[in-house]
């Protein structure tokens, strides 16, 4: 039986992604979260920039970062969490200001470690970079008690709908 991601869930999962300090930051937003894919948007602009004027790697690394982690979010069981083991990025190409959009896709997703990738393009669909992520799957971190307590009592949604 194939279980049934909770909308209200995700609904949730994107709104404190997006009010997170980090997320502010860098002007990203998560966009999507669903089986095997994902979709992360980055505003960039001068504070995204290196000394030389282009798109610090560090930008790139965080969209791809993000993008990996919730490719696999929704095969996982209640209350595991992941932890980045390895983030490899290859920057691919020379950008402009302007809004980028990565899509990250599930490879793997084994009980200890799970591998998934992202691409990042820009608004003219011009490929920038590729990277993968190799997680930790780790039960009992990231838990929707913990969410609930740095939420300040905001419950959070159950991640699955129950069997019909």
């Amino acid at each position: 039986m194939v279980k049934k991601i909770n909308p209200a869930h995700i609904e949730m999962m994107l709104k404190m992604a997006n009010q997170s300090p980090y997320f502010q930051l860098l002007s990203m937003r998560l966009c999507q979260v669903d089986w095997g894919v994902s979709q992360v948007e980055m505003d960039f602009g001068e504070k995204h920039m290196n000394s030389f004027g282009e798109i610090h790697g560090g930008a790139y690394a965080s969209m791809i970062d993000t993008a990996a982690y919730c490719a696999v979010y929704c095969d996982l069981a209640e209350d595991v969490g992941l932890i980045s083991l390895d983030l490899q990025v290859d920057d691919l190409g020379r950008t402009q200001p302007g809004k980028l959009l990565a899509k990250g896709k599930r490879i793997k997703v084994g009980r200890s470690i799970c591998l998934a990738e992202a691409t990042i393009q820009d608004a003219q669909g011009k490929l920038l970079a590729h990277g993968k992520s190799k997680l930790l799957v780790t039960n009992g971190l990231q838990s929707r008690d913990q969410v609930t307590a740095v939420k300040e009592g905001q419950a959070f949604p159950p991640k699955f709908l129950p069997a019909e």
